[in-house]
This record gives C-alpha cells, structure tokens and sequence, in this order.
C-alpha cells in the first residue's frame, strides 16, 4: 500500500486535487486496458467532484461507473446517492446508459438486491466467486463515527470477507455497500474529508493502534494506492 496524507487549505483546492487524480487514472487506465472504472461516494463532499467531472471531455464511452454504497431507497428518491450524481454528473455528459451500472434497490429485499450487485461485478469483470477484481477507484467518504461507504462501527458488514457486496446498516437503515476487501482491491482508493468534526475519528484512524471495528475507515488499506485528501479543519492535527 502507497499512502498519501494531503491537507488542503479549502474544500475547493481538495476538490480539484481529487479531480486532478482522478483525471490522471482515466488517462493511464483506458491506455493500459481500453477502459476506467470507478466506484462514487455519496455524501456533500464529492458533489462538487461530480459537477466538475461534468464540464470534462471525456472518452465517455470508456468509463463505468458504479457505487460504492446506496441506501436502500428507489433510485429517484431525495437520499439515493445514484440521484445525486446524475443530477450533478452523469446526466450531463454522453456516457452510455450501459456504462452506469446502478446498485439495485427494487426488490424490497436487500440481500437480493445485493446478491444482484454482486453477481454483475463479477460478471462485468469476469470473476470468480473468492476473487476481488480491482477497479481503477474507489472514492470514499468518511462519517464522524469513522464508518466509511456503508460500512458502520460495529455492524456485521465488518465481518464480510467472502463477498463483493454485504447489506450494511445504520440503526435500521438500511444500506447495500462493497465489502472493505473489495475497496481493499483498488488500484487507487481516495478519501475526501472535510470539516472540524471529522478530527477526533482520524486520530484514531492515524493512530498506531485502535480498534478497527470502532473505526471501520482503519480496514482500508488498498493493495494500491491510498490517498487520504483533507480540509484544513479536518486535517489540521494531522498537517505536519
């Protein structure tokens, strides 16, 4: 794992630094294999991302999205992560339909919907069950509780290693999330984080030693690359 810790002095310059990666990924993976893949983070932090990835020309016949969370609502409700970046992005641009591959929510049960989800990864990247294909990113939130996609303290989704996709929860909402070894599998995994309340969960995360289960972001430690991109607020104890 290559880790990279970045403290920026406002969300907008971490915003396009995040786009600056993610840029540089497109470029280099559609070279090397022909394609890009992507899983997005819901959340306020990426939104401006997503917009700014909407003003891009772009190869967009090359580029799958998919998601690395979605709580377990229909596709055009206020809360569905997938609304919010079509509004801001995918809508925007002439990506083909096929190349946005949605977490299902429809079935009212979300173990079926997640055995749904899993089954298109593998299919999309030719995999067996027991193997964990890497997309080129995963982007990542972190809650102040430390809980990162839908992976919350805790919660029996931690314990999850042998699929791609698990039904997370929060209290008794529920969630359809990746499983931390299938973030774990990414050629790049980012973090935006942002805000003062954030502080006292990164401590932990950055500590040598706390308990993994209490702070789930500390699970993800990507076989590639792992950038951490704060705000001043978040990432002050940390600047060095």
């Amino acid at each position: 794992m290559n880790k990279t810790v970045e403290v920026h002095t406002s969300v907008s310059e971490l915003v396009q630094r995040a786009l600056e990666l993610i840029l540089s990924k497109v470029q280099t993976a559609i070279k090397e294999r022909g394609q890009f893949t992507i899983a997005l983070s819901g959340g306020s932090t990426p939104k401006p991302l997503y917009e700014a990835m909407a003003l891009q020309e772009l190869p967009w016949d090359k580029i799958h999205v998919f998601w690395g969370d979605e709580r377990y609502v229909p596709p055009d409700h206020p809360d569905s992560n997938e609304l919010m970046a079509r509004r801001a992005w995918l809508d925007q641009v002439a990506i083909p339909a096929a190349n946005i591959h949605a977490i299902p929510t429809l079935s009212a049960d979300p173990e079926v919907d997640a055995g749904k989800y899993n089954q298109h990864l593998q299919t999309f990247f030719n995999s067996v069950s027991g193997e964990f294909p890497a997309l080129d990113v995963v982007l990542l939130g972190m809650g102040d509780d430390a809980h990162t996609a839908s992976l919350f303290p805790h919660t029996e989704a931690l314990n999850v290693c042998d699929r791609l996709i698990t039904v997370g929860n929060k209290g008794d909402s529920l969630r359809i999330t990746f499983t931390y070894p299938l973030i774990n599998a990414a050629r790049s995994v980012i973090f935006m984080v942002a805000g003062a309340n954030k502080r006292p969960a990164l401590a932990q995360i950055f500590a040598p030693v706390a308990d993994d289960f209490a702070y789930p972001s500390r699970l993800i430690k990507p076989q590639g690359e792992l950038y951490w991109l704060l705000d001043t607020a978040a990432g002050l104890e940390l600047k060095s």
